[in-house]
């Protein structure tokens, strides 16, 4: 399946965030994101899926770390 991939406003408008706010996550590591050229770009399937994993942190009361991404 191709990925969908959307804008930092998208992005935003989904998570009902700002948009500087995806671009700073982004920046921090935080949510998965790629630039292209000075545009970020994000895969909405990475997204949900950093999503599933931030409330199932929240409900073991975990944090979300780095290195959990690579799993």
């Amino acid at each position: 399946m191709m990925a969908r991939i959307v804008t930092a406003k998208e992005v935003a408008e989904y998570l009902r965030l700002n948009q500087n706010t995806i671009i700073n996550l982004a920046v921090k590591g935080d949510l998965p994101g790629f630039k292209i050229g000075k545009s970020w770009r994000f895969d909405m399937d990475e997204i949900i899926e950093t999503i599933e994993q931030s409330k199932e942190r929240a409900r073991n009361n975990q944090p979300l770390t780095k290195s959990d991404e690579n799993d």
